[in-house]
């Protein structure tokens, strides 16, 4: 006897919620029959996969592999699904899109029309946050697809080229490296840099460009959490930074006392890609995605 599709997601909703009762209310059952379920879960491996506690429910080792194997499982399953109800119909029902903070309050406002305008029957989903989040997300088969920016680790998923996105310095209105058109990373490198917190692919792209090693714990001075914020931090005198171009032109300094300058240094930039799982259905819709991110936003290099 093998495991069905119903018992798997049983268990990975057992595994979010961390009770029988929220489980199967997000599952629409009974808790008997999600316990149900589960138990015959159970008969089928051979091995329990939960440890029934008073504090809620802790999952075995058989229990935590068989939701990693069993979330593959779902999202191939969903992915079948799908790409049945849109044969032939590309960018057709639902699509879940995720897309990295740093992109996305400058990126979709541009985008989302032409989208709409190219694909009325899309229903997108649309999830902003970190990039390792993202990925996690994709490997679960919770999103459809994510926009990235690289260089990152994308073992398992597949990526269609955006554009390139320059990194630019910003410094305080009177700053004296702010004189000229352009400034060598290195000139930044005796100044308080502030940077996005960390989990913010961007911070990394920043310190690289650089060449310095990410601060040690508790000697980072200011990290932003947005690139507002940044920006106003950098306007308030409290040190320079690094703003990706797209959001300059979007108008993120726009008001603020700063001055931002390109960057005397071969290749600063980060490359904007979308990502899909490898091997999903939905590498048709995740070119064309790419495609109509690319025509809303021209200035990106090709």
């Amino acid at each position: 006897m093998l495991p069905t599709l119903r018992q798997l997601q049983y268990l990975k909703l057992l595994a979010e919620h961390g009770s029988f009762s929220r489980a199967a209310e997000a599952a629409h059952v009974t808790q008997p029959t999600l316990s149900a379920g589960v138990q015959e879960l159970e008969k089928a491996l051979g091995a329990p996969v939960v440890d029934r506690a008073r504090s809620g429910v802790i999952l075995t080792a058989i229990g935590e592999e068989a939701v990693r194997r069993g979330n593959d499982i779902l999202a191939r399953a969903e992915d079948l699904v799908q790409a049945a109800r849109s044969a032939g119909q590309p960018l057709t029902g639902r699509f879940r899109l995720g897309v990295i903070p740093t992109v996305a309050p400058f990126l979709l406002p541009k985008t989302l029309p032409i989208m709409r305008q190219r694909y009325p029957k899309l229903s997108l989903f649309l999830r902003e946050d970190l990039t390792h989040r993202l990925i996690a997300a994709l490997k679960a088969g919770a999103l459809d697809a994510a926009v990235i920016a690289l260089p990152y680790e994308t073992a398992g998923l597949e990526t269609a080229f955006i554009g390139d996105d320059e990194l630019m310095a910003a410094l305080p209105h009177g700053h004296p490296l702010g004189r000229g058109p352009r400034v060598a990373p290195d000139r930044l490198e005796g100044e308080d840099l502030i940077l996005l917190e960390d989990g913010h692919c961007l911070r990394e792209h920043a310190l690289a460009v650089c060449g310095l090693e990410p601060p040690r714990l508790g000697e980072e001075g200011f990290a932003a959490t947005s690139l507002h914020t940044l920006v106003q931090m950098v306007g308030s005198g409290l040190g320079v930074s690094l703003v990706p171009a797209m959001a300059v032109e979007a108008g993120l300094a726009h008001g603020v006392p700063i001055s931002v300058l390109q960057l005397d240094a071969v290749a600063p930039k980060r490359e904007i890609v979308i990502a899909w799982r490898k091997g999903s259905s939905r590498e048709v819709e995740g070119r064309l995605l790419a495609e109509v991110f690319k025509d809303a936003r021209p200035a990106i290099q090709a």
